[in-house]
């Protein structure tokens, strides 16, 4: 199958585009990159869906390395077959996860598969040190205790980083006491 051409357009502003849950812009792109680790680290994107953004983010920052993480692999357009994991169901984890130093969900379904995750790959003896989440401002609340009563407890809140209104973006890391 052959990928759909990446969109060159972006602009500084917030743009919804067909392939991609989340708003895009040039600001967010950039801001994301600041925090990911660079190679040989890796990121993983779980429940990546399309992999636009993943797409988008190692096309312009060759330094980035981001696997995604589906169910389906019918669902995945634009990242490459050698850096896309299936998993066998909605709560199947991959073991993965345990080597990766980011994660990243887009617009998650279920609070519980985060804390999953984090019960089981992101103890102390786990790599990661940051947890991106990104979607609607609405959903925050219901996702919020997944970070705050975990070792993930560090949250952080960036504003003005290009994002639609309606939408936020939360980094949470290790809390000192981890």
């Amino acid at each position: 199958m052959e990928a759909p051409q990446l969109p060159s357009n972006l602009s500084a502003s917030p743009t919804a585009l067909p392939d991609c849950c989340l708003a895009l812009s040039t600001p967010l792109l950039n801001h994301l990159v600041s925090i990911l680790p660079k190679t040989p680290d890796f990121t993983l994107s779980i429940g990546s869906g399309s992999g636009l953004l993943e797409s988008l983010i190692t096309l312009r920052y060759p330094d980035v390395s981001i696997e995604g993480v589906e169910v389906n692999s019918s669902v995945n357009l634009y990242i490459a077959e050698e850096s896309m994991n299936i998993v066998s169901g909605t709560w199947d984890l991959l073991s993965r996860a345990s080597q990766a130093k980011a994660w990243v969900f887009v617009y998650p379904r279920e609070p519980k598969l985060i804390s999953k995750y984090i019960e089981t790959y992101g103890g102390l003896s786990g790599n990661v040190e940051v947890i991106l989440w990104l979607g609607p401002r609405a959903d925050w609340a219901d996702y919020e205790s997944c970070f705050r009563d975990s070792t993930f407890s560090e949250l952080e809140f960036p504003e003005d980083v290009g994002m639609a209104p309606y939408e936020m973006l939360v980094a949470a890391r290790r809390g000192s006491g981890s």
